[in-house]
């Protein structure tokens, strides 16, 4: 293995200053300490090609590298299709259909875009765990990262927790939303103790949603909405809240006879590349029922 050469298994970070240890380096980099004390009871971190002690200097320019070794990942391996939308060393970007999970569940142990993902892995020798990055509800369709080893999935997470990731969905939505556009800064929080249902409450997690008009119907309206949190199912609460629930969403609203779903989509996310720092972006298309159902809202006969 050229530890002096990017590739799948090894990250190379080059030293900014004089006088930093390997270890500065490495923090330098936003490497977390869970990671960076795992990488060095591994011996998994050198300096020039060589194995090093994280406290030894560097000089400037100096190439720290970390490898981060082939994985066993246990999920079942079916055949189930993936949209992949973007794939490289560091993530593999999926374009996510509508009613199917994303991981196994107790209700859902097979079947599952994680059993599709370990097929995908097998058949093209990727030894690697799988790693979501963001997590989309089993009706929600659009775009789902997913982090192909410790280093990416740890620096992706940064951003999202920073809320510096542009995460932007359309909906369709019952009525006429006058305004333009708005932004709804609501506090979010669990209706019961053991319900799954969310609502706005005063002491509850901060959640901003921000919300612009794309088109009006006679009875509905699709609008762009991006989010600067994340909190569990914040888009469909914040638009129910204010009068203009997600069309077939069957938690805050009522089933519709043209969608089987929660009319959403995940349909555009910009972030930065967890190894090159570079600006990236992903933007895919509405889902055919989606498409459908605009079309059934256009027809002057629908009320």
């Amino acid at each position: 293995m050229d530890l002096l050469k990017e590739s799948e298994n090894v990250v190379l970070f080059k030293a900014k200053y004089e006088d930093m240890t390997v270890g500065e380096v490495l923090f330098s980099y936003n490497i977390s300490g869970r990671l960076f004390r795992r990488l060095k009871k591994e011996k998994s971190i050198y300096l020039n090609g060589k194995t090093v002690k994280t406290k030894e200097k560097v000089n400037s320019g100096d190439i720290v590298s970390i490898v981060m070794e082939d994985e066993i990942d246990n999920t079942l391996p079916q055949d189930i299709p993936l949209s992949i939308v973007y794939e490289d060393y560091d993530l593999l970007v999926i374009n996510k259909d509508p009613n199917i999970v994303v991981h196994p569940t107790k209700s859902h142990l097979e079947g599952t875009i994680s059993n599709g993902i370990s097929y995908y892995y097998k058949k093209n020798n990727i030894k690697k765990k799988i790693r979501f990055v963001n997590r989309l509800d089993m009706d929600t369709s659009g775009i789902l990262i997913v982090a192909k080893n410790s280093f990416s999935h740890q620096q992706m997470a940064i951003q999202f927790e920073e809320n510096s990731v542009e995460k932007k969905y359309l909906a369709l939505v019952e009525g006429i939303v006058e305004m333009d556009e708005d932004i709804i800064d609501l506090p979010l929080g669990r209706e019961e103790d053991k319900s799954i249902k969310k609502v706005v409450i005063e002491d509850g997690k901060k959640a901003i949603t921000r919300y612009k008009v794309v088109e009006r119907y006679k009875d509905a309206t699709l609008l762009e909405v991006q989010i600067y949190t994340g909190r569990s199912h914040q888009i469909r609460v914040h638009l129910e809240h204010i009068g203009h629930p997600i069309i077939g969403d069957t938690l805050y609203n009522r089933p519709s006879p043209f969608i089987d779903r929660q009319a959403l989509h995940a349909y555009y996310i910009g972030a930065r590349h967890p190894r090159t720092n570079e600006k990236i972006q992903f933007q895919v298309p509405l889902p055919e029922d989606m498409k459908n159902l605009i079309e059934n809202l256009k027809d002057p006969e629908i009320i």
